[in-house]
């Protein structure tokens, strides 16, 4: 049960019920967007991958820089042998690791599956999957550094670059290198002259 400002902040439920809660507003600055800038399908193109880019991901990273029990009484760990945490995770039983798979493949899930859309320089898998190792890394490295009392894992990095990957194959169909551009006379010219 969520009882005080820190049950909202500072725990998983906590994180996901504010996250609910947030989601009209989160709409509604979709909408003003989309309006500030024309009320286009191009607009509100544009704006749903922004914040749809925000809103899916500020959550789980959130969660994932919840400290634990002991933060700031313990150095920070490191785990640099792939594949050893998720061994360890799969010993622990189906539930965990479960929750943990899935849990790590959704951090940037919503990063790979609208970046794409939103800027055609990121229009290609391997580039979601950089984009997903650097902001991972970024995290796990934040992690160590703040001595949050979490282990700061290479498995970590894979899952969750993986997970952006994945999202971008899923939308790779609506991908197109100008979708996200506003169109002008003279790109439409351009066009029609290659074209010809």
């Amino acid at each position: 049960m969520i009882k005080g400002w820190h049950s909202l902040v500072g725990t998983f439920t906590g994180v996901v019920v504010l996250a609910v809660a947030l989601l009209p507003v989160a709409g509604l600055v979709v909408w003003g967007l989309a309006w500030r800038r024309g009320g286009t399908s191009w607009a509100w193109r544009r704006s749903l991958a922004e914040v749809g880019m925000v809103y899916g991901t500020v959550p789980w990273v959130w969660m994932i820089m919840l400290p634990g029990g002991r933060a700031g009484d313990v150095a920070g760990q490191v785990s640099l042998v792939p594949l050893r945490d998720l061994s360890a995770i799969f010993a622990a039983g189906p539930q965990t690791a479960t929750g943990q798979v899935v849990g790590n493949l959704l951090v940037f899930a919503a990063l790979g599956f609208l970046a794409p859309l939103r800027f055609a320089a990121l229009a290609s898998v391997p580039r979601v999957l950089a984009l997903g190792v650097g902001c991972s890394v970024l995290v796990e490295t934040a992690q160590y550094v703040l001595r949050l009392d979490r282990v700061s894992s290479v498995d970590d990095v894979l899952l969750n670059a993986a997970g952006a990957a994945l999202a971008a194959l899923v939308s790779r169909p609506w991908w197109h290198p100008t979708a996200m551009r506003p169109r002008t006379a003279a790109s439409d010219l351009h066009n029609a002259e290659t074209a010809a």
